[in-house]
């Protein structure tokens, strides 16, 4: 009995030969960087003579190479790095390495076809899998803004990080990284990509709002709450405070309970993060806190969070 050319085999074939075409077709915008002991890491020509990598693949700041798809070899610079997003960009002379096809976001599904590329030395590899879970905004362990969050089902290969996330028609949905979790796949999207490129490209560096402290969460006793008129159930008391930093500098003691920034109630020290953006830096925050079983106001001119390097 004959199979049918229109059955299931053909199918088959017809995916495998268009996953390589799609292989073929990225692959000539994945870069091979060599900024790193070990084997060389990956990078993507993501806008004319500009290569998108992982920040934690790349340990040194000068020195740095790029090879091409064509085996050529050739300097190149850093730009800048955003380690709380693990993204860094080099600038390349060489520009007539098209740049890669951005896709939707709406495409980013669970259950989604997906490949990872890499081109961790001369050759380059790819692995297949499915878009595992996709959430909202989440910010990172260092603080970073992520749009929107992107797990992975797919094999983790050496190089895998600053890859390609590739839908199966050869549109790049956002930049692979194994650096912000561990032993866990994710995705940056494209707007995220977009959008620290941007910065990295116009000031070598990402801003972000710095006040010189660390705090944890802490609960806040019903009648305590009751007597302030406080709504939030949680609070962040100050256990350190930098020497010379904003916080220290505006008056705020260790032991203080912060229970608002701006107005807006905080509970955990991501939403002190994510009030402290770019636009910030510079700029007076009023912050409302517990000190001594009361309420108090306090001003504090935000800083600019340190560059810090991360590998």
């Amino acid at each position: 009995m004959t199979a049918s050319t229109s059955g299931p085999p053909s199918l088959l074939a017809g995916l495998s030969r268009d996953l390589a075409a799609t292989v073929e077709q990225v692959g000539r915008s994945v870069v091979a960087i060599h900024g790193r002991r070990r084997i060389p890491s990956s990078g993507v020509v993501w806008r004319p003579g500009a290569v998108v990598a992982a920040s934690h693949t790349i340990s040194r700041d000068e020195d740095l190479t790029v090879t091409l798809a064509s085996g050529r070899t050739t300097p190149a610079t850093l730009a800048g790095r955003d380690p709380t997003t693990d993204l860094a960009v080099l600038r390349v002379d060489d520009a007539a390495v098209p740049p890669v096809e951005r896709g939707d976001e709406a495409d980013l599904q669970v259950g989604r076809l997906v490949l990872s590329l890499g081109r961790p030395g001369p050759q380059l590899t790819a692995s297949l899998g499915l878009v595992s879970a996709v959430g909202g905004e989440w910010r990172t362990w260092q603080g970073g803004k992520v749009d929107k969050f992107v797990r992975l089902d797919l094999s983790i290969y050496d190089g895998f990080s600053g890859g390609p996330l590739v839908e199966v028609g050869g549109r790049v949905l956002g930049i692979n990284t194994s650096g912000l979790s561990r032993a866990v796949a994710l995705a940056l999207p494209v707007s995220t990509v977009e959008r620290v490129v941007d910065q990295l490209l116009a000031a070598g560096r990402v801003r972000r709002g710095f006040l010189g402290l660390a705090a944890q969460p802490v609960q806040l006793p019903d009648p305590l709450r009751s007597r302030l008129g406080l709504s939030g159930r949680l609070g962040l008391v100050i256990v350190n405070l930098e020497s010379g930093g904003p916080a220290e500098q505006g008056g705020l003691l260790l032991g203080d309970i912060i229970v608002a920034l701006e107005g807006q109630e905080v509970g955990d020290p991501a939403d002190l993060l994510a009030a402290l953006g770019p636009e910030r830096v510079g700029q007076p925050a009023t912050l409302q806190l517990i000190r001594g079983g009361e309420v108090r106001t306090v001003s504090v001119t935000v800083g600019e969070r340190p560059a810090r390097r991360g590998r």
